[in-house]
């Protein structure tokens, strides 16, 4: 009897290690979200429109292969067996309709909902409901779910996110699980087994490092998030993002600011989850959004999430190991001035402690490459000059030789 009750213990401690679909997500996911522009404002002529620009545009192309779907695509009440309706003024052809045609673009499919009450625009959320609203989403044939954590009074979010991640495993349908936490409960502690990616703060708001306040609490800037969550890199990784939240870029920065703020969230190995209106596009904003090289190191194998290697006099540096011995480097001006850059490689060292990784340029010269401009530069023996306008970037690949 009590080697069949050891069985069973190690049977459900194997299963319960990892509740999630693994290795949907190995390198960070991108995509386009349609709440930082439309909030509950939508329906399915903005979806077909955002579809058929991600992919006329270039941007699917480049990776952009999500749209997900945020609050608001469901009707205010459950139908009588408890089960989730879409809205149908907003979506009159039917979601799942509208999911083949996403579909059919070669494009994936996400929606929302939350594990609280009710969502936090007010519609039905989850709790109580987990398993039959899974089996809900894996009939539409959905890729990817994005679960808030409004209205939650009382629950345990370690809790709520495992059973709602254990539902969709059950379900059977392989799903991208996003956490959307805040924070709060520090979800990258008890995230791995259980998501695909989770949120690490309160919503971004389009402003380089502003607090706005809703009264009750508050949205950031983008680097105030960075900052704000800059010492919990060892907990991001391959199937297991750190979410520094949706892009802004578009959504009414200045254009340095779009490219600080594209090049920092690639640094940090977030999901790029794109938040404008596609439909008025700029093409400044599509050439920052669709930067290749940028991409190529928020999307690197190794899955690491950058570190800030120093501030001082207003420039910022951040920096990224990449695979083959590569690192990317960035040089951020968060003042009000333009700055002149003097950076004397032979001087500095980065060191990565958590992934024991490490360079010395007097020991090794690098090839560089600037990334914004796409040019040569030549290497690391000699220092680096330039001049940054205010809140711009310059962001450098290092090419191990």
């Amino acid at each position: 009897m009590k080697k069949y009750t050891y069985l069973l213990f190690l049977l459900f401690s194997i299963a319960s290690f990892s509740q999630k679909f693994e290795g949907l997500a190995p390198t960070p996911p991108m995509g386009w979200n349609s709440w930082n522009t439309f909030e509950t404002n939508i329906d399915e002529k903005l979806i077909k429109e955002t579809a058929d620009i991600l992919v006329s545009s270039g941007m699917k192309e480049v990776g952009y292969n999500y749209i997900v779907l945020d609050d608001g695509w469901m009707a205010k009440e459950r139908d009588v067996n408890g089960n989730l309706v879409p809205d149908p003024i907003k979506f009159p052809s039917g979601l799942k309709n509208l999911i083949d045609y996403v579909h059919s673009k070669g494009l994936k499919f996400g929606l929302y909902n939350c594990a609280g009450t009710k969502t936090c625009g007010g519609y039905p959320g989850t709790r109580g409901f987990e398993y039959q609203d899974a089996r809900f989403y894996a009939s539409l044939n959905i890729d990817y779910l994005k679960y808030d954590w409004c209205n939650t009074e009382g629950i345990n979010a370690k809790e709520a996110y495992t059973t709602m991640s254990i539902a969709l495993k059950t379900a059977g349908k392989p799903i991208i699980f996003s956490m959307c936490e805040w924070g709060d409960n520090q979800p990258w502690n008890f995230g791995k087994p259980i998501a695909n990616l989770w949120r690490i703060s309160g919503d971004i708001y389009p402003c380089y490092d502003c607090e706005f306040s809703h009264g009750s609490w508050s949205s950031w800037g983008f680097f105030k998030i960075a900052e704000m969550r800059k010492d919990i890199r060892q907990f991001s990784g391959p199937d297991h993002w750190n979410d520094f939240d949706m892009l802004e870029v578009g959504d009414g920065m200045t254009l340095e600011e779009d490219k600080s703020h594209f090049a920092l969230w690639c640094l940090l190995a977030s999901p790029l989850i794109a938040g404008n209106d596609l439909r008025k596009m700029t093409p400044q904003t599509l050439k920052t959004l669709t930067n290749k090289e940028l991409i190529a190191i928020n999307q690197d194998a190794l899955g690491i999430q950058g570190f800030k290697y120093s501030e001082e006099n207003g420039i910022a540096i951040w920096v990224k190991p990449l695979e083959n011995g590569d690192w990317a480097i960035s040089f951020f001006n968060k003042s009000s001035t333009e700055k002149e850059i003097n950076f004397n490689w032979k001087q500095n060292t980065i060191v990565d402690e958590i992934n024991n990784l490490s360079t010395s340029f007097d020991k090794l010269n690098y090839s560089v490459r600037d990334i914004w401009n796409a040019k040569n530069l030549k290497n690391t023996k000699d220092i680096f000059n330039a001049k940054l306008k205010s809140h711009d970037v310059i962001t450098l690949r290092l090419n191990k030789p």
